[in-house]
């Protein structure tokens, strides 16, 4: 369930952009939504589908951080992040028609993440993944420090791997990309994390 609240506002922009590019009012409907805030402009046509896509992950961000508040009581930082990039950064797809500023929104997350392990590791000789996940597994102090620089390493090439994908094939490419390929590289590299440092755990009868 927790998975899927993560993903809502992906699986929204993906939806929305696969319905409204066969919707024949989807003009006419983005042009009554950028008129209730202000933006009197016309679209092309080619931008009607990501425009739309856009308004739907900005609305679906701002429900995810107002279900995380009342559900969980408190709100991620990475969640915050996440609808704070999504809002600026739509906001300026929508007000210049520019689909460059959305698709650099996960790269941008990505390189953000890197940045917070790597930094929170050399400054404040503090270790994000153990702490997410020492509760759970028992490993070697040198191997936490590897597992945080695998992850740092990770992210910043799937950062780099989104603009690559935005930037060189279509946009019904990237969204498949965005939803299905991160996910599929996220899964494989967890799988290939568990078994290199399954020979590492520290098992309780072994202390």
């Amino acid at each position: 369930m927790k998975f899927l609240f993560d993903l809502f506002p992906i699986i929204l922009f993906f939806i929305t952009l696969k319905v409204a590019e066969k919707a024949a009012g989807a003009s006419l409907i983005l042009g009554k939504v950028l008129t209730s805030i202000g933006i009197v402009t016309t679209v092309k046509a080619s931008l009607v589908p990501i425009m739309l896509a856009t308004i739907a992950v900005i609305i679906g961000s701002i429900i995810q951080i107002i279900w995380a508040k009342l559900h969980y009581k408190k709100v991620d930082k990475s969640l915050w992040l996440s609808a704070l990039l999504v809002i600026v950064l739509g906001g300026m797809t929508l007000y210049f028609q520019n689909d460059a500023f959305i698709k650099w929104k996960p790269t941008l997350l990505y390189w953000a993440f890197a940045t917070v392990l790597i930094g929170a590791n050399l400054f404040a000789k503090k270790n994000l993944i153990k702490d997410m996940m020492d509760k759970e597994i028992s490993l070697p102090e040198s191997i936490w420090n590897k597992l945080n620089f695998a992850w740092a390493i990770f992210f910043s090439a799937l950062g780099a791997l989104n603009i690559f994908v935005a930037f060189h094939y279509s946009i019904d490419t990237w969204a498949n990309f965005k939803l299905f390929g991160t996910m599929g590289l996220m899964f494989i590299f967890i799988i290939g994390q568990s078994f290199a440092i399954n020979k590492y755990i520290i098992h309780e009868d072994k202390l």
